[in-house]
């Protein structure tokens, strides 16, 4: 099965040794993605629904460079690290994911590089 890596300048470079994302056959695997700008390297100041829709705007990016759209994706992960403010995550989620509904798992977690408040992957078929 033929692998490919993906980068693309539409989105924050890997803070670490891996990929934004990798396609496998006709699946694409992203990385997780903070609310980085992706022109600064910061992230997004503002709330945490700032913070999302960067995640999520990053995440398009990444699946684009990669050949997939958001209706291509089949599940998310959403990582937070407050579940109180799973609600206003779901806000902003669902102004990208409205009448396409992925499967989903939403975790909370200690800590996030860079201090982020949420990271988003997903796992897309094209």
């Amino acid at each position: 099965m033929e692998k490919k890596s993906i980068f693309t300048e539409k989105a924050p470079n890997a803070i670490g040794p891996y990929s934004q994302a990798m396609v496998a056959g006709n699946m694409v695997f992203t990385s997780g993605q903070l609310g980085i700008n992706p022109e600064t390297g910061n992230l997004v100041e503002g709330n945490i629904q700032d913070e999302a829709r960067q995640s999520l705007e990053n995440l398009k990016a990444v699946l684009e460079a990669a050949g997939a759209t958001l209706n291509d994706v089949v599940k998310t992960t959403v990582f937070i690290k407050d579940m109180n403010q799973f609600g206003l995550i779901n806000q902003v989620y669902s102004e990208f994911f409205n009448e396409h509904k992925p499967g989903r798992s939403c975790v909370e977690v200690a800590r996030l590089p860079k201090d982020g408040n949420v990271e988003i992957e997903a796992i897309a078929i094209i």
